[in-house]
């Protein structure tokens, strides 16, 4: 089996550079390990289409107006996917950021965003305080509310390989890639089937989308290629079975001020995440109960009627996130992404470290003019950003 592109990988995206791929006209294959689409990180996120507020303290500026930019294509492009939703976020009187800063930080959000009207924030008025669902008003300072999108992760990444398909991408599922040898023109990939069979395809270049698992397909590569040292950051979220009148609240942990979502979830309540350094397996990544407490001390403390009740976690699941390796916090290390590439020069593989849900788009827009040289020329059918995207199933609410 011969193909242009070969991805390895079948989250956000692995599936958004094979739509990318299959619209310009290339011939491609993904390859993904389990029996179904999005298994590790893209089915495990905050479900946040968002810009990355507090990327603005580190100075990712490009990667917020990237990130805002991308989020109006999906509002637009995929109604039925991506739901705009009112964000609270209150300050209190020991809060990290004061109330200046906040709306300092939701100005500079709001011209990022071209002050469009997804992008712009108010003060809530003190005489409405009462009715944000239960929300603690001891040492309240002030509440702001801006927006942000939420998404099904799973659901967006079938509806994005649905939509490569269309154009022709072809998928393989139970696919375990267990060795990439790099030709001269070609790479030959050897993979696992379900059988247990060993099978082979080639390709031109090799995309290795693998997620948390990225440095071990880069080091089934002959030859050997140089890999970068990174963590893999374990984040954990927790599902509570009651509603918040459907809106989002962004608050900080008393315990450490990280900055945590308590979000509306199919009915319920989703309050996440936490970050911890994870050592081991990818696929054996779960949920500890120090992390559960960290969230329900951090959601209790800014809804104390629930504090008394014995609150049931209905559901809890963790993912992993790759970041480059550094002395900082995790909380406080770059997004950028990071594309490795054997060559710059025509390229035969290139390995995708990092990303973000929201911009998988444009993350893929950059992985294929990264390798364009080592392709045959095509002729882009319909630009990505221009393609309607339709689930694949119940959307939350």
């Amino acid at each position: 089996m011969d193909c242009d592109i070969a991805i390895i990988g079948g989250g956000i995206h692995g599936v958004g550079v094979a739509q990318a791929a299959a619209v310009r006209g290339y011939k491609t294959i993904l390859l993904e390990q389990y029996d179904h689409l999005a298994e590790g990180t893209s089915s495990r996120s905050s479900k946040l289409i968002h810009g990355g507020l507090r990327y603005l303290e580190q100075f990712e500026f490009s990667l917020v107006r990237e990130c805002l930019l991308e989020r109006s294509y999906l509002l637009k492009n995929a109604p039925d996917l991506v739901k705009l939703t009112p964000v609270y976020i209150p300050i209190y009187k020991n809060s990290k950021r004061p109330p200046w800063m906040i709306r300092a930080g939701l100005s500079l959000y709001a011209l990022l965003g071209n002050l469009s009207c997804d992008a712009r924030f108010k003060k809530i008025s003190k005489a409405k305080w009462n009715k944000l669902h239960g929300l603690s008003q001891e040492n309240l300072l002030a509440v702001y509310q801006y927006y942000e999108a939420q998404t099904d992760d799973r659901l967006l990444t079938q509806a994005v390989m649905s939509s490569a398909q269309e154009y022709g991408a072809e998928l393989l599922l139970n696919a375990t890639v267990t060795k990439i040898k790099l030709g001269k023109n070609r790479s030959t990939i050897t993979y696992v089937n379900e059988l247990r069979q060993n099978q082979i395809l080639t390709s031109k270049v090799t995309i290795n989308a693998a997620g948390p698992w990225v440095t071990k397909v880069l080091d089934c590569v002959q030859p050997k290629q140089k890999n970068i040292n990174v963590d893999l950051v374990q984040g954990t979220h927790i599902i509570l079975p009651l509603r918040l009148g459907g809106v989002i609240f962004y608050i900080e942990s008393p315990h450490d001020k990280r900055p945590i979502f308590v979000m509306p979830w199919y009915g319920e309540t989703m309050v996440g995440t936490t970050e911890s350094i994870f050592e081991g397996d990818p696929s054996l990544t779960y949920p500890h109960e120090i992390e559960i407490e960290y969230l329900l001390d951090a959601f209790t403390f800014h809804f104390p009627k629930y504090e008394n009740e014995k609150l049931k976690v209905s559901e809890k699941f963790s993912g992993l996130r790759v970041l480059p390796k550094n002395e900082k916090n995790s909380n406080q290390r770059s997004r950028e992404v990071i594309y490795l590439r054997d060559c710059h020069k025509n390229p035969r593989i290139l390995s995708i470290f990092g990303g973000k849900l929201t911009s998988y788009r444009a993350t893929a827009q950059h992985v294929i003019s990264y390798i364009e040289e080592s392709l045959p020329k095509e002729k882009a059918k319909l630009e990505t950003k221009k393609i309607k995207l339709s689930k694949a199933g119940e959307i939350f609410n």
